[in-house]
């Protein structure tokens, strides 16, 4: 089926611009600002683009969809589907699975199911180690050629050996590694929060910002060895920014990605209460200000939301007895739109980069440039809609989000994959 996207502005090229798209088989077949006369006779639907921007889907490389072995928290169908519905095209799955896809027999449960029920694209991550136990390499080799990289996300890989060993191996297998940094030993496992002002408040074990950095500044001393490609989850201290942005000022193949509750938050203004509750905690008002800064100056790559659903029970215990994990596709871009963007904090064309171009660009990702020939992989935003986030309205099984109630300003209208709309938000 064909469409005309008329009346609205795109971003391409790093900027925004007026133009109209003509979508044919699954692909861009023309973008301009006068649509030839021959391609507005064949093309059976008009779309009205008034008012949006139309952006090359948004790709997620951070995202548990907890299929196989935990459906009761999430599957492939209700997870792409809230995929859809926040914008993405593409997401990249965590492999804390049941079975780990650590071979290629148990990475294959996780496939089969995508075949069947995913309705964008999913790209599944392969474990470091067997279990994510951090103890023995998984079968990097036979995972490499379906994976987009490999992490034992969940856990960070603590012998240092270890670490290396797979840096070397991924380095030959052109593939990257995805690494949750945190240094168990300097954890209390049964911490609530950041040790801050939360965890003074309500007499909670904290979690000290040095857990994550000082596994960075090992990992990057490894990389600097190993050569590896190497990209660092969820950033939540300044001092993981500063090491990343050296790294890179000293050429390293270092990227990096952090949350949207890591931008839009600091511990001041949490609850005691699960929707709070993610690895790593959300930290201090100067962790935020880094982070920002990072995503300004380039240091910061991407945004990726982690999305992690539990059931409701398992987010009811408060701080001290949820489990950790928030959702987030569903909020991504109208939180950091209007939390950033509308007041001048961070510019649109900067949040963009970091939900469509750089995340591309890692996961080794063609189109992204909305060119003629590309695949209609499109996300069309309004910039002009207001709505109270409703977790209970979300396609995600999850409904544990720390924007509940929020009051936003911009919205996802419609994604198309491969040509056709798999989401459509009805207009105010």
């Amino acid at each position: 089926m064909g469409y005309l996207l008329t009346g609205g502005m795109v971003y391409q090229n790093g900027r925004i611009r007026r133009a109209d798209l003509v979508v044919n088989h699954g692909r861009i077949e023309y973008i301009g600002e006068m649509i030839p006369e021959n391609m507005l006779e064949k093309n059976p639907e008009r779309l009205d683009m008034s008012g949006c921007v139309i952006a090359p889907g948004f790709v997620d490389l951070h995202v548990h969809l907890r299929t196989p072995g935990f459906e009761y928290k999430e599957n492939t169908r209700s997870g792409t589907l809230a995929a859809a519905a926040g914008g993405y095209v593409t997401v990249c799955a965590m492999p804390n699975l049941n079975p780990v896809p650590d071979n290629l027999e148990n990475l294959r449960v996780e496939l089969d199911l995508i075949e069947k029920n995913a309705c964008i694209t999913v790209l599944p991550y392969g474990a470091i180690t067997e279990g994510e136990r951090g103890e023995k390499l998984s079968d990097l080799d036979a995972l490499a050629p379906y994976v987009v990289g490999f992490s034992d996300d969940g856990r960070g890989v603590q012998d240092e050996n270890m670490m290396s060993r797979a840096m070397r191996r991924v380095k030959k297998l052109n593939k990257f590694i995805a690494a949750h940094c945190e240094d168990e030993r300097l954890l209390d496992k049964k911490w609530a929060a950041h040790d801050g002002i939360l965890t003074k408040k309500f007499n909670l074990i904290g979690n000290v910002s040095e857990s994550e950095w000082r596994q960075v500044k090992r990992d990057l001393k490894l990389v600097e060895q190993t050569g590896c490609q190497y990209h660092v989850c969820h950033v939540s201290t300044k001092e993981s920014v500063n090491f990343i942005r050296e790294a890179k000022r000293r050429g390293l193949p270092v990227t990096c990605e952090t949350g949207p509750h890591y931008l839009v938050l600091c511990d001041e203004e949490l609850q005691d209460d699960g929707k709070f509750k993610m690895n790593p905690p959300i930290r201090t008002k100067q962790d935020q200000e880094a982070l920002i800064a990072g995503l300004s100056d380039g240091t910061i790559d991407c945004i990726a939301t982690d999305h992690a659903p539990h059931s409701i029970e398992e987010k009811s215990r408060g701080l001290k007895g949820s489990l950790n994990g928030i959702i987030g596709m569903e909020t991504a871009f109208p939180v950091l739109y209007t939390r950033l963007v509308k007041p001048g904090i961070v510019s649109l064309e900067r949040i963009l980069n970091a939900l469509c171009i750089r995340p591309r660009e890692i996961a080794g990702l063609s189109g992204g440039n909305l060119n003629p020939g590309d695949c209609a992989d499109l996300t069309v935003l309004n910039l002009d809609y207001y709505y109270n986030i409703n977790p209970e309205k979300f396609y995600s099984l999850g409904r544990s989000t720390p924007f509940d109630g929020w009051r936003v300003d911009a919205a996802v209208m419609m994604t198309i994959y491969h040509g056709e709309i798999v989401y459509r938000r009805e207009k105010a």
